[in-house]
């Protein structure tokens, strides 16, 4: 942990909830990346893939989403660089290069985690992404020193919607999970933090913002400019 995490740490109010901010779709807008990293890479083993079926993976841990597609739509996986493991490292290799050139903030991010910083709450990462491409895309926005943990679920028995990256990162943090408000853009996310027992705050991508299935979620907003300290002070109360 950096100094000035250690420091922030310090100064965290004692009733103050812990905020756990998704990546992908909540931080940096990477969904379009994903999508073409994963049409290309899918293409050189044959499978045609389109903007819905990228969209209907969308928070699943890559190794899982060569698996769903293994499944469904089979290829030689004897063939050169065809395993699932090879597939599934082109596709992150190519979104470490996109976020090493300098990844795309959602709007309002940086702003929402300085907010939230400044008021005392203790702030951590958990993603689907490998580590590696968290790392580099949190550098890339300037926030590589803002988070108290950064927890990734290459690292669980299974990724969301399965709530074991929430739940460890709560642990890693010590705190409970029933003190903590997640931050979410997707469905599988949104399941994965509420099975945890974590207040959720969705964020949707416009495209999403009415769809249904976010109903079960404590909050739904159309923009990060609205998440603040009240917002999430709010949801404790709600406890």
């Amino acid at each position: 942990m950096s100094l000035k995490a250690v420091r922030c740490a310090a100064m965290v109010r004692p009733t103050s909830p812990t905020v756990i901010f998704d990546l992908d779709g909540v931080l940096i807008d990477s969904e379009p990346r994903w999508e073409a990293a994963e049409v290309e890479v899918f293409a050189e083993v044959g499978v045609r893939l389109d903007a819905a079926d990228t969209a209907s993976t969308t928070g699943l841990r890559v190794d899982e989403v060569v698996g769903h597609w293994l499944a469904r739509r089979p290829w030689d996986v004897t063939a050169p660089n065809s395993s699932v493991g090879a597939v599934a490292n082109a596709i992150v290799d190519a979104m470490v290069d996109h976020a090493q050139n300098g990844p795309i903030e959602i709007a309002g991010a940086t702003g929402a985690v300085a907010r939230l910083a400044a008021a005392g709450h203790r702030l951590a990462v958990c993603s689907s992404s490998p580590r590696r491409l968290i790392d580099a895309s949190l550098l890339g926005l300037g926030l590589g020193d803002r988070f108290e943990r950064v927890h990734s679920a290459e690292d669980e028995p299974a990724g969301k919607p399965h709530p074991a990256c929430y739940l460890s990162t709560a642990a890693l943090l010590g705190v409970r999970p029933g003190t903590c408000v997640a931050i979410e853009d997707s469905v599988n996310g949104a399941i994965a933090a509420a099975a945890a027992g974590m207040r959720v705050v969705a964020v949707p991508a416009a495209a999403q913002a009415d769809d249904p299935r976010f109903e079960f979620c404590d909050r739904v907003l159309r923009s990060l400019d609205r998440v603040d300290a009240e917002t999430i002070d709010t949801l404790r109360q709600l406890r």
